[in-house]
């Protein structure tokens, strides 16, 4: 299965958070904190979404900054996948 995305949604797959500090400490799994960085597995068509023009900006495969209580967590096919809009995401990571 596959998820489309509609309007301007973006759907992500979260990268691991890092289980050491720099510090050389190894964090347990309950220490850790949501990770906010992740993939753009798909991006919706943007249009005209309440009223207004929106652009899509994001493309898939890049590494991206999202708000941290932002989106829908979704399980499909065993994977975990966010669905955020597109103003959710902060930044994008080169």
């Amino acid at each position: 299965m596959k998820l489309k995305p509609l309007a301007d949604r973006v759907v992500l797959k979260s990268l691991e958070a890092e289980e050491v500090t720099k510090g050389g400490i190894i964090l347990a799994s309950t220490a850790k904190e949501k990770p906010q960085t992740a993939e753009i597995i798909a991006v919706g068509p943007g249009g005209l979404v309440d009223g207004k023009e929106v652009t899509m900006y994001v493309k898939e495969g890049e590494k991206v900054i999202y708000s941290k209580y932002a989106g829908t967590e979704v399980k499909l096919d065993g994977q975990e996948y966010i669905v955020v809009r597109q103003s959710d995401i902060l930044a994008v990571v080169e």
